[in-house]
C-alpha cells in the first residue's frame, strides 16, 4: 500500500470515492434498466409484420399462394381475431410480470442484489432469444411464444425493485426527484434504443428483433455481476477499513480522527463542503413485512394511482407502432421509429415532474396535474394528431411527457421516499419490498391496458382513447386525499412535507 498523502485525510478520501462510486452507480443502474427495457420493446414493433396487409407486398413468383390476403402473415396471427391473439401475447408477459412483482421485492430484499440482478438479465436475455429464435426454427405455435412470454416476464421483475433499491441505497432525500426523473429515462432510452434495433431487422429477419435485444441484456448482467456495488453501506465500510489500514502508516493520531469522522462525514472536496451524513444501518435489521410495507402512509394510494397511469403508459408501449401503422398507414419500420417521439417526450416529462416535486415538495399534486392535463391531449391526438406530419411529432411528444411524467415520478422518486419513511425508524431494508408493491399493482394496470386494447381496438380506436382518458381521470382521484394534504401544508394549515 503506498503512503497517504499528507495533503488529503481519509475523511476526503472517502467524500471523494464516494462522489465518484455516486456517478458510477447511476451509470450502472441506468444501463441495467435500460437494457431490461430494450428487450420488451420488439414484440410491439414486431407486431405490424407478423399480420400485414399482404396485397401490397410483392408476390414471390416460386411461392404456392392458397390465399392471398394472408400469405405473408406468420401463423397463427395470419387469422380475423390476430389483435385479440396480439393481446394474449402481450398479457401472458404483463399478468407474469405482475403476479412476480410482489413475490420479486421480498426476494430482492433478502438475497445480494448484484446477484440477483445478474441472474435476472442473463436468463430475460435467454428467453427474449427463444423467442427470436422461432423464426429461424419456423414454430407456429401460440404456446410457444405465449409461454415464452410468461418466463420472461417472470424474468423481468428482477430488475426494478433492485435497480431502485441501489439508488435509494446511494442518495439522499433532498434532489431525488430530480436525479431520478433523469435516471428513469433509462425507461424511454431503452424503448428508443428497443424500438430501433428491432426495426432495422423487422422487415427482413424479424428473428434478431429479439436476438439482438436478448445479447444485450445479458451481457449487461455480466457486467453487474462483477461491477455492481449495491449500497453505501458496504463502500463506507470497505473505505473506511482501507483508511485505517493506511493510517498504520503514518500515526495513531489520524486513526482516531478517522474513526470519529466515520460518524458523520464533514468534508470539503475541490473547494466546495460534502456534508453527508452516512446513516449506516446494520445489516442485522429485519426485512419489512408485506402488510408492514402497505401500512407506510401513500402506499396504498399511489399504488392504486400507478395502476392506471400504468395502464395508459403501457398500452401506448404495445400498441402504439400498430396503431400509428393503421391510422397513419406507416410502414411497420417508420411506425416503430415514429413511435420512439412519445418515449423522447417521456424523458423530458420525467425530468419536469421530478424537478417541480423537489422544487414544490408535492410529489401527489405534480402527478395530479400532469395526469389532469393529459386526458385531453391524447383526445386531441386521436382526432387531429394524424393530419400532417407536424402535428404528429409535436402530440406525441407533449402527450409522452405528460402520460410517462407521472408514471416515472411514482415509480423512482415516490418509491424511495417511501421506503425509506420516517416511520421505519431508518430500516432501509423496506425499500425493495416497496417499490415492488407500487410497481406490482402498477404492472396489474400494465396488463389490463393491453388487453383492453386488443379487445376494443377491433370495434375502433376511438374507443381505445376514451378507455384510456378514464383510466387518467381514476388515477387522478385516488391521490386526491394526498394533494388536499399537501396543499394544506403550503396553506400553513399542516407541516409540508418534502419528499
Amino acid at each position: 500500500l503506498r503512503p497517504l498523502p499528507p495533503s488529503e485525510s481519509p475523511s476526503e478520501m472517502s467524500c471523494k470515492r464516494s462522489i465518484k462510486y455516486r456517478g458510477f452507480i447511476l451509470f450502472l443502474t441506468f444501463l441495467f434498466y435500460t437494457a431490461y427495457h430494450l428487450s420488451r420493446k420488439p414484440i410491439s414493433i414486431v407486431k405490424s409484420q407478423l399480420h400485414r396487409n399482404c396485397s401490397t407486398v410483392l408476390q414471390p413468383t416460386d411461392l404456392n399462394i392458397t390465399n392471398n390476403a394472408t400469405w405473408c402473415d406468420w401463423a397463427p396471427f395470419d387469422q380475423d381475431n390476430y389483435q385479440t391473439l396480439f393481446g394474449v401475447l402481450d398479457n401472458c408477459f404483463l399478468v407474469a410480470y405482475a403476479f412476480g412483482m410482489f413475490f420479486s421485492g421480498i426476494f430482492g430484499e433478502r438475497l445480494p442484489l448484484r446477484y440477483y440482478l445478474s441472474f435476472g438479465m442473463l436468463m430475460s436475455g435467454l428467453f427474449t432469444c427463444l423467442f427470436g429464435l422461432g423464426f429461424y426454427w419456423n414454430i407456429h405455435s401460440l404456446g410457444y411464444y405465449g409461454f415464452i412470454q410468461v418466463m420472461n416476464g417472470l424474468m423481468q421483475t428482477t430488475g426494478w425493485p433492485a435497480v431502485v433499491a441501489c439508488v435509494g441505497n446511494w442518495f439522499g432525500k433532498g434532489k431525488r426527484g430530480f436525479i431520478m426523473g433523469v435516471w428513469n429515462s433509462h425507461t424511454s432510452v431503452g424503448n428508443i434504443l428497443g424500438s430501433l434495433i428491432a426495426g432495422a431487422f423487422v422487415s427482413s429477419a424479424w428473428g434478431m428483433s429479439f436476438i439482438v435485444p436478448g445479447l444485450i441484456i445479458a451481457s449487461t448482467g455480466i457486467l453487474c455481476f462483477f461491477f455492481l456495488v449495491e449500497s453505501q453501506f458496504l463502500f463506507t465500510r470497505e473505505t473506511l477499513t482501507q483508511s485505517l489500514i493506511r493510517l498504520n502508516y503514518t500515526s495513531e493520531q489520524e486513526s482516531v480522527e478517522t474513526e470519529q469522522d466515520s460518524a458523520h462525514v464533514d468534508q470539503t472536496v475541490n473547494g466546495a463542503i460534502c456534508t453527508e451524513s452516512t446513516d449506516l444501518v446494520e445489516e442485522h435489521v429485519e426485512a419489512i413485512s408485506f402488510c408492514g410495507a402497505l401500512s407506510i402512509p401513500g402506499v396504498v394510494e399511489f399504488s392504486l394511482c400507478l395502476l392506471f397511469a400504468k395502464l395508459v403508459s403501457y398500452t401506448f408501449l404495445y400498441w402504439l407502432p400498430l396503431y400509428i401503422s393503421n391510422v397513419a398507414h406507416f410502414e411497420a419500420k417508420e411506425a416503430g421509429d415514429m413511435s420512439t417521439l412519445f418515449d423522447v417526450g417521456g424523458i423530458v416529462g420525467g425530468i419536469m415532474a421530478g424537478l417541480v416535486s423537489d422544487y414544490t415538495g408535492g410529489r401527489a399534486s405534480t402527478c395530479c396535474v400532469m395526469l389532469l392535463a393529459a386526458a385531453p391531449m391524447l383526445f386531441l391526438y386521436n382526432y387531429i394528431g394524424q393530419r400532417s406530419l407536424g402535428t404528429t411529432i409535436g402530440m406525441l411528444l407533449l402527450c409522452g411527457g405528460l402520460v410517462n411524467g407521472p408514471y416515472a415520478l411514482i415509480t423512482t422518486a415516490v418509491s424511495a421516499d417511501l421506503g425509506t419513511h420516517e416511520s421505519l425508524r431508518g430500516n432501509s431494508r423496506a425499500l425493495s419490498t416497496v417499490t415492488a408493491i407500487i410497481d406490482g399493482t402498477g404492472s396489474i394496470g400494465a396488463a389490463l391496458g393491453p388487453l383492453l386494447a386488443g379487445v376494443i381496438s377491433p370495434t375502433g380506436w376511438n374507443n381505445v382513447f376514451y378507455m384510456l382518458i378514464s383510466a387518467d381521470v381514476l388515477a387522478c382521484l385516488f391521490l386526491t386525499r394526498l394533494v388536499y394534504k399537501e396543499v394544506q401544508g403550503w396553506c400553513g394549515c399542516g407541516p409540508r412535507m418534502r419528499g
